[in-house]
């Protein structure tokens, strides 16, 4: 059986550190702590599924890629030059992201097995596709070809 993908990050975690990669070693502490957050959110301390723990690592790249493009606006290139080189190392562990082709196929699948004929199943549509897309596709990106598919 292959290593959960939290046992990935912590054994990386470890080589980094012993590499003394200051930036790879603090990038993965941080998404460590997402998940160790995540997993202590709630009732009852759970241990996260894989499925879980890459939603938590795509909500952290997420946030990399949105504070790049705020330090970018901002007029501070050396902070945004953080952030995507933050946003590189977490992209490593995601999945291969779908290219507009394959999410459209994906979007139109899911019009169909709910039968959607207008704006108003689109929360159902969305259901279906994000079930398919599984954090290959940003969310926005998904309810925009969604939005798109029903409304023309």
């Amino acid at each position: 059986m292959t290593e959960s993908l939290k046992a990935t990050l912590q054994h990386d975690l470890h080589d980094a550190m012993r590499q003394r990669d200051a930036l790879r070693s603090s990038t993965l502490r941080m998404a460590l702590a997402a998940i160790t957050t995540e997993e202590v959110a709630g009732e009852s301390a759970r241990e996260l599924s894989d499925a879980e723990t890459l939603k938590v690592v795509a909500k952290e790249a997420k946030k990399r890629k949105e504070a790049a493009a705020a330090y970018t606006d901002a007029g501070r290139p050396e902070l945004a030059e953080q952030e995507q080189a933050e946003l590189a190392i977490l992209e490593a562990y995601l999945p291969e992201q779908l290219d507009e082709a394959a999410l459209a196929e994906i979007v139109d699948r899911a019009i169909a097995s709910v039968g959607a004929t207008g704006m108003g199943q689109m929360g159902q549509v969305m259901k279906a596709a994000q079930a398919e897309v599984a954090g290959r596709a940003d969310g926005g990106a998904v309810a925009a070809m969604v939005k798109q598919r029903l409304a023309g």
